[in-house]
């Protein structure tokens, strides 16, 4: 699959939310104390990376550099949208996905016909379609149970597809793909089943996308700086290595252990550093762009940009294609990763995904290469964040001068619909994030509604 196909793709699947939305800038609200400024990510801020990583983006995505920064811009601005419409639609709620050369369209997709005017009151376009988002997320989990048991191996691919209504299932035996369906009880009305001889692998062959080693053998790369209990180290993929095993760096220097790993299943793990290493919050650009920036981890919707760094292939971007995939591997399913047609080989196992400055995930595996190109899957980051306690390393911020009262954190990973107090008030999130120093709810309208 060409990475330089047009930003016309599609689908907003079940799990992690990117949000989409109407045309305009969200910006931080007034400081009581000072003049306003732009929240630490917002629409004002969205195109603030590297000359360098937007070339990248020309380059792989076929774009021009106005171009490759409005899809960043409206990337965001339709991030908020959609995530306020999911939550107001409730059970009517059926999906959501961008198109347009710089995935300028939002649309959204309803069960209930009396919903399309409040959708299109926010600059959306709206769809009538027979299964909620929910019953398709349902439907898919039952194929997830059922390859928990037994995956199978002429069928690796499954998701949820919200511009068709429909679970996919990628075959190459569409009628073994139909009977896997319903053993797992799922009805097969709910299923399109679309013929592919994609072979998923994960990338053994062994800075946010340097290389490092395992036990002395096998190569992989890191995902992106973490800390835990003010011990640094970094996320990757859960198949590049079990607790205990030992890492050294690029350069051979010993570098840490792993300390924690889930593959199959999920495919994240996390390294802790020795004193010899020091986290950065920084992506390799391998020459492509200068070293990018990460400041957060806001997850991007379906249709949208997304880099990828790794030690074998260095720097590649491509479009965001499908959130909470499954993908069988000869190890054995893993759900919940995100589809992508940017490249990767054997040896990028573990690296960065990323958009603009914000963490998307760790590469897992795919079909096709860099010279061909191919389709590639990665665990998002706040899974592995959450399930290890890790808190995403930024560098150094500048905290209010007050300590906020409240149940809000910084450092926790919330996801949509979650609702935390902040200073006397209360407010839902609209968008899944690991909140950060500074991105506090009254402080950054994109991530947060007062309720």
């Amino acid at each position: 699959m060409s990475h330089r196909r047009g930003m016309r793709v599609a689908v907003l699947a079940a799990g992690a939310l990117g949000l989409a939305g109407a045309q305009g800038v969200a910006v931080a609200q007034p400081d009581p104390a000072g003049p306003a400024r732009p929240a630490p990510y917002s629409a004002a801020t969205a195109a603030n990376v590297p000359q360098a990583m937007l070339k990248a983006m020309q380059r792989d995505l076929g774009l021009t550099a106005a171009q490759a920064k409005q899809a960043l811009v409206n990337q965001f601005d339709s991030g908020v949208t959609a995530g306020k419409l999911r939550l107001r639609l409730g059970g009517a709620f059926a999906g959501s996905w961008v198109s347009g050369r710089t995935a300028e369209t939002l649309h959204v997709a309803t069960t209930d016909p009396a919903r399309t005017a409040e959708i299109t009151a926010q600059g959306a376009r709206a769809t009538v379609v027979g299964r909620s988002l929910a019953d398709l997320t349902a439907a898919k989990a039952r194929l997830d149970r059922a390859a928990a048991r037994r995956a199978p191996s002429h069928s690796p691919v499954w998701y949820v597809d919200v511009q068709a209504n429909r679970v996919v299932v990628l075959s190459s035996a569409p009628a073994e793909a139909r009977a896997f369906a319903k053993a797992a009880g799922v009805d097969l009305a709910e299923v399109a089943v679309r013929r592919s001889k994609i072979k998923p692998r994960t990338y053994y062959d062994l800075r946010g996308g340097d290389a490092y080693s395992m036990n002395g053998s096998g190569r992989c790369s890191i995902g992106f700086s973490v800390t835990r209990g003010g011990t640094p180290g970094f996320i990757t993929a859960g198949h590049c290595g079990q607790p205990g095993t030992s890492t050294s760096g690029y350069n051979q220097v010993q570098q840490g252990s792993f300390q924690g790993s889930s593959f199959p299943g999920n495919d994240y793990a996390w390294v802790a550093a020795n004193g010899n290493w020091s986290p950065v919050a920084r992506v390799n650009g391998y020459g492509s762009v200068q070293d990018p920036a990460v400041s957060g981890s806001t997850v991007a919707q379906t249709g949208s940009p997304v880099c990828r760094s790794g030690s074998t292939t260095g720097w590649h971007c491509g479009t965001v294609q499908q959130l909470n995939t499954s993908v069988t591997y000869p190890q054995g399913t893993v759900s919940g990763v995100t589809q992508t047609n940017v490249c990767a080989e054997p040896g990028d196992s573990g690296g960065s995904f990323i958009s603009g400055t914000q963490a998307q995930g760790t590469t897992s595996g795919g079909s096709g290469d860099c010279r061909s190109g191919g389709t590639t899957f990665f665990q998002p980051v706040n899974e592995g964040l959450q399930a290890y306690g890790l808190t995403l390393y930024t560098g150094t911020s500048n905290p209010p001068d007050d300590p906020p009262s409240g149940s809000w954190a910084a450092g926790t990973v919330y996801q949509v619909g979650d609702v935390v107090t902040y200073n006397g008030s209360s407010y839902r999130c609209i968008q899944s994030h690991q909140a950060q120093p500074g991105w506090t709810p009254e402080n950054v309208p994109a991530l947060w509604q007062r309720v």
